[in-house]
């Protein structure tokens, strides 16, 4: 459990694909703090359990439903107010290069990666806006600042998302808006043992993923939820529409 840390009021913070990984670290982090947390995921069974753990509240969705996103916030907004910061950090990625891509495999990254975002932000922002205050904070990775072989929708979708969160500080930092994206290296997820899982040398892949950060070691969970912490708190007021790099050194050859 991550040690309590005292954030300067209780906020409302929600944290979409909350079930696991880096979105549970970051729910937990948040509720360390004292916020109010909404975790968002479609494992019902493991957020269930999860949000019991930390006193959360919690919703089955699939994020790239637009209906039922708007359903969703509708719900939180009743049964525990306007959201102050939201957390776009569910995922996916495809182990494929473009021509072993196929469409699906394209339009399903895309609907996750970054259109869940295009649904969640429209669904914060107009409350955001009338209080003038709120934070962003999107889950991107270095995989949108530099090519990784059989990820091409995947890196491409990262990208966007660097793009889509520059966009929003242009659009609305006047306004009170914040919103910055975080871009981490190899970070040792539920998603990176099920690729380990599949590999036909699960060894050699593991070193090979491990060796891309500079130190030889892959990210924890807890990391990138402290840098996401850290840019939805008074700390971070001025950073906005950056894409904070955390990465072992990855990016830094």
């Amino acid at each position: 459990m991550t040690e309590s840390v005292q954030s300067s009021a209780s906020r409302v913070v929600v944290v979409t694909g909350a079930a696991s990984g880096i979105g549970l670290a970051t729910a937990r982090r948040f509720a360390a703090t004292g916020d109010t947390v909404v975790m968002l995921d479609v494992d019902a069974e493991r957020l269930g359990r999860e949000a019991a753990v930390l006193g959360a509240l919690s919703f089955v969705v699939d994020v790239r439903n637009g209906e039922s996103i708007t359903a969703t916030f509708t719900a939180i907004a009743a049964q525990v107010g306007s959201v102050d910061v939201l957390v776009n950090n569910a995922g996916i990625g495809v182990a494929a290069d473009l021509l072993s891509s196929t469409w699906d495999d394209w339009q399903r990254t895309f609907d996750v990666n970054v259109h869940s975002m295009f649904h969640t932000c429209r669904a914060v922002l107009p409350g955001m806006l009338d209080r003038g205050a709120g934070i962003i904070v999107n889950t991107a990775s270095v995989a949108g600042l530099v090519g990784i072989r059989d990820r091409a929708a995947y890196c491409t979708s990262k990208s966007a998302v660097i793009g889509f969160t520059r966009t929003l500080t242009a659009d609305y930092a006047h306004r009170g808006i914040r919103a910055n994206a975080v871009c981490p290296g190899t970070v040792a997820t539920e998603w990176i043992g099920k690729i380990l899982a599949t590999a036909e040398d699960p060894v050699a892949k593991r070193l090979s993923m491990e060796q891309r950060q500079l130190d030889g070691q892959m990210g924890r969970p807890e990391e990138v939820a402290a840098a996401i912490w850290f840019l939805a708190s008074p700390d971070g007021r001025f950073a906005n529409g950056s894409a904070m790099v955390i990465d072992g050194g990855w990016t830094a050859m």
